[in-house]
């Protein structure tokens, strides 16, 4: 297989993002610079053998699951927030023994 530089794998993962997903370029390129940011790629700096066309298409579905598990999860508790909000104060407070 063959191994490409740490440089151009980045880059491969950011372009499979943009070729899956059809994001634009600069949603792919913050998505993999965040991933860098969160060290995600630090183990295919070390090991050079983790660099290779198909890791590459195996971490572009990872990081675009996880950014897609994470706006689902952000929606849900926004929802959540606002239904809280307009069910008013006592909203979730539960009865206890005693309680009328």
């Amino acid at each position: 297989m063959t191994q490409l530089t740490y440089e151009a794998y980045l880059d491969e993962v950011a372009t499979l993002l943009t070729e899956l997903y059809d994001l634009e370029d600069e949603a792919a390129i913050k998505l993999v610079v965040d991933a860098q940011d969160a060290e995600y790629f630090s183990p295919h700096d070390d090991h050079p053998d983790m660099r290779t066309l198909t890791r590459a298409r195996e971490d572009a579905v990872a990081l675009f699951k996880a950014k897609q598990n994470r706006v689902a999860t952000q929606q849900h508790q926004q929802k959540r927030q606002q239904q809280a909000r307009s069910a008013g104060p006592q909203a979730g407070k539960a009865k206890g023994p005693g309680r009328k």
